[in-house]
């Protein structure tokens, strides 16, 4: 039955992804993050205060979105089991953003391939955190090639990770580690920032994040090497250039894609009039185009289907034995 429900999140994601305005889990932690976030701000005046109620924060939103998960699971599987098969896998499927990813490139790419550059600029700030009132079409497609790259991790191969990891935790199970995974990611891009006022509040939060993303980081950045059939030249584009981004794991993300496309990412971006430089990742082989992204998207398609398949036949193989 675990096999059954990684399969049909897989296809609820692929065949609707997270459509606007429905309930989503991700909607509700960033409630009660906001919530949480105001209450702490208030009556934590200094930094010592301020990281330790950042520590709270991030417990209380990481358990407890797991723990809401099997609750709701359990309470389905008491009316029918497959009920909870269906809740669990629209659960699963909620943490996965492949569908999501795909849409918000595709809403830039449209108006911008006809030639409506305001347009386009205005709907990629809301995917993206640097200002876009002035960025160039180039700007604009590196923008959302940094996008799709940086989220592939966090927002389809780790959630994907954790599942597998539940899967062996039969206590816990595969859709409350991945929703408390997923709520570890939507604390980082809500509080997980230097700047005041999350400096001290988001530092747990960040660094959590950072660790438990790592090891899927390096599976997928692994799994793109094999893919691109020239797994030592990605590899070595990726320790020569991933390591100068301040992120232990985006600069890889991005990185390894820009490798096997032949492409360049990072560079001068604009944060509220601020510039600020990122290192470069990848060699200027090609420009960067609209098919770029799209070869990315399926890049990412190709490793999630590939860790689907390996999940399944581990997890089909272990129940036999």
């Amino acid at each position: 039955m675990i096999s059954v429900v990684l399969v049909l999140a897989a296809f609820l994601d692929y065949l609707i992804g997270d459509p606007w305005g429905w309930p989503h889990p991700v909607r509700a932690m960033g409630g009660v993050i906001s919530r949480l976030t105001k209450l702490a701000l208030q009556y934590c005046q200094n930094p010592l205060s301020q990281r330790l109620a950042g520590m709270i924060l991030g417990v209380i939103v990481i358990i407890g979105s797991g723990l809401v998960g099997w609750i709701i699971i359990q309470t389905a599987r008491s009316v029918h089991p497959f009920l909870g098969i269906a809740v669990e896998s629209i659960l699963v499927a909620s943490c996965f953003a492949l569908k999501s990813l795909r849409n918000a490139a595709m809403e830039v790419l449209e108006p911008l391939m006809k030639g409506e550059l305001a347009s386009a600029r205005q709907v990629l700030s809301n995917y993206v955190g640097r200002d876009t009132a002035n960025l160039s079409e180039a700007e604009i497609l590196r923008a959302v090639l940094e996008t799709v790259t940086e989220n592939a991790t966090d927002g389809v191969i780790a959630p994907l990770f954790y599942s597998m990891v539940g899967a062996f935790i039969p206590i816990i199970g595969i859709a409350p580690l991945a929703l408390a995974y997923k709520a570890s990611s939507t604390l980082d891009s809500m509080v997980g920032y230097k700047e005041t006022p999350y400096t001290h509040i988001g530092w747990f939060s960040a660094r959590l994040e950072d660790y438990l993303t790592w090891l899927p980081c390096r599976l997928m950045v692994i799994t793109l090497s094999l893919l691109s059939l020239k797994p030592v030249n990605v590899w070595r584009i990726c320790r020569r250039d991933a390591i100068k981004d301040p992120s232990p794991n985006s600069g890889w993300s991005e990185c390894a894609y820009a490798a096997v496309l032949g492409v360049q990412m990072g560079g001068i971006n604009w944060y509220r009039g601020v510039a600020k430089e990122k290192p470069l990742l990848g060699d200027a082989i090609y420009p960067i185009t609209s098919d770029s992204i799209d070869k990315a998207l399926q890049l990412t398609r190709y490793v999630f289907l590939l860790w689907l398949g390996l999940a399944v036949v581990i997890i089909h193989n272990f129940s036999i034995n």
